[in-house]
């Protein structure tokens, strides 16, 4: 492996040992030179990477917007019908809360960083309107808007419900419900 700046890969470590590091700590645990161990990378490769930790937090937590897309996209590009799509609606809430801890820590560090910074709001308003353009693919803009809140938030009770998360068929009642009313 390449070790100087023409390491092709030292980015994209960078970028994941970034979420990795905040799924483990939280964003506030961030720091120039953890990422840089965690990456393997030499400190100074922090600020030829990225101009400070602003932009390494936003390029990174778009990756991770960019990889739940993907998710969105795989499950409802196979739906060809609209009792398809809310089948891979329901799919995706379950794939969703039950797939890595990380993936639900990331998207809640996230939120809060939006909730206090305008450019983080604007980071997870692209992430909703991307994923509402997908969901238009089969449903209204208004039911797509519904939908997109329907799925983080059942995403999110299903995750954090160790007791009892509810069923498939309570989300599938849920979906249609939302599109066929």
């Amino acid at each position: 492996m390449a070790t100087g700046h023409t390491d092709p890969r030292r980015r994209d470590r960078i970028l994941a040992a970034t979420l990795d590091h905040i799924a483990e700590e939280g964003v506030a645990g961030v720091s120039h030179r953890k990422i840089a161990a965690r990456a393997a990378v030499p400190l100074g490769s922090m600020t030829y990477h990225f101009s400070g930790m602003d932009e390494l937090l936003r390029e990174a937590f778009t990756r991770f917007a960019d990889q739940i897309v993907a998710v969105l996209d795989t499950h409802l590009s196979r739906a060809g019908t609209p009792a398809e799509a809310r089948e891979a609606v329901t799919d995706l809430v379950h794939t969703l809360s039950e797939g890595p801890r990380r993936d639900l820590i990331l998207t809640q560090e996230l939120y809060t960083l939006a909730a206090r910074r305008p450019e983080y709001q604007e980071l997870t308003q692209a992430w909703m309107g991307r994923s509402r353009q997908l969901l238009e693919r089969h449903f209204d803009p208004d039911t797509a808007r519904q939908l997109d809140a329907l799925i983080e938030g059942l995403t999110l009770h299903r995750a954090l419900d160790n007791g009892a998360p509810h069923g498939r068929a309570l989300t599938a009642r849920a979906v249609t419900r939302i599109t066929t009313a």
